[in-house]
């Protein structure tokens, strides 16, 4: 079964089972005069219409690539997600309304045997619901299920608090389900923001996650040829589509059919190891007959602790021919004058390396 089935198959078990709890909690929400109940009915709804729109972005999201979107179609899924967020938040703020209402203008709940059974069964329900649909999500890399999965799980947490409202005020006589109904309309906005943030994040360039920059980096570093890895910019295009760039240093003897041969090895392995497509590599030349170039790479390598926000130098080169010292400086995203620290680390090496016309390429800190 491909990626589309299986999202497709999980949110139509999320529409039916939310769905049968939505109607329950209604008519028992409903007949009790209970508010909390009623609106967790509606925040069911809300997730049943959640899956119908993840099926729809699933669907749309699966589509081949054509000449207006080489990439294909798979962020569909991150615009469906933003929608199932707005949904949530929509959600919240109608129970938050509902409730400041109910306690302007109370009305006394009156909870059945039957009531209680029900919320019960909601919450092994949600519960199981949940662990299923985030799991699945995790594992297909959709966002929208994940997002849906987390929003089950809160939502067993709502109904557990719906409860044991029912339950103090069946002992007690005391009625604080109208609170409770504040409480779990706050919940359901925190989770909306949460999925819209998280979701706009991704749309901007979330950054990386470690794993996936550290397992492109050892499958590259696999090669003998290879002495190191930087610059690793990897874009997330939806639908498990990742397509990525690095630079790589080697020795400067190598022949060009000789890096041709390599960076069509690195593709490969990289695509069989992580199914990241690598669409380019750049070469950073390494000195391997010039003494002067290990002695240099340790000399910036002390002067650049000197500055925290220098992270780290790597491509460097000494072209003796044209006295020529190039390198690359990564700045930290925190640092305000970027250009101020390098100028500080460059007039230092023109000093200690006088007559060589120094240049430093500013680099981010892109990935781990």
């Amino acid at each position: 079964m491909n990626r589309t089935k299986k999202i497709v198959q999980t949110s139509v078990v999320g529409i039916i089972a939310n769905v049968f709890l939505a109607a329950f909690k209604a008519f028992i929400g409903i007949v009790s005069n209970s508010v909390a109940i009623t609106m967790d009915a509606v925040n069911n709804l809300s997730d049943a219409m959640s899956s119908f729109i993840t099926i729809v972005g699933a669907r749309l999201s699966a589509k081949e690539p054509d000449k207006e979107h080489p990439y294909g179609y798979g962020r569909i899924e991150y615009l469906t997600t933003m929608v199932i967020g707005v949904i949530i938040l929509y959600a919240g703020i109608t129970s938050l309304i509902e409730s400041v209402q109910k306690i302007i203008n109370p009305a006394t709940p009156d909870y059945s045997a039957a009531a209680l059974v029900i919320v019960t069964a909601a919450i092994i329900v949600k519960i199981l619901l949940g662990l299923y649909t985030k799991k699945s999500g995790e594992k297909l890399s959709s966002d929208s299920l994940v997002a849906s999965g987390k929003d089950a799980l809160n939502d067993s947490i709502i109904s557990a608090s719906t409860l044991l409202a029912a339950i103090i005020f069946i002992t007690t006589g005391l009625s604080i389900e109208a609170f409770v109904g504040i409480i779990i309309a706050v919940m359901i906005i925190k989770t909306g923001f949460e999925t819209l943030k998280e979701t706009i994040g991704e749309i901007l360039g979330a950054r990386i996650s470690t794993e996936i920059s550290r397992s492109v980096k050892n499958s590259i570093n696999s090669f003998p040829e290879v002495n190191g890895v930087y610059d690793l910019l990897i874009h997330d295009y939806g639908n498990q589509k990742l397509v990525g760039s690095a630079h790589i240093e080697i020795p400067d003897d190598i022949t060009v059919p000789q890096i041709d041969k390599l960076e069509r090895k690195i593709a490969n392995k990289v695509l069989s190891d992580t199914g990241i497509v690598i669409s380019g590599i750049s070469i950073y030349s390494m000195n391997t007959s010039n003494q002067k170039a290990t002695e240099l790479r340790a000399k910036v390598n002390e002067i650049i602790k000197d500055y925290p926000n220098a992270l780290q130098m790597h491509g460097l080169y000494i072209d003796e021919e044209e006295k020529k010292i190039t390198f690359d400086l990564v700045i930290s995203f925190k640092e305000k004058d970027k250009k101020g620290v390098i100028d500080k680390v460059k007039e230092r090496v023109e000093k200690l390396y006088e007559g060589y016309d120094v240049q430093i390429a500013l680099d981010y800190d892109y990935s781990d």
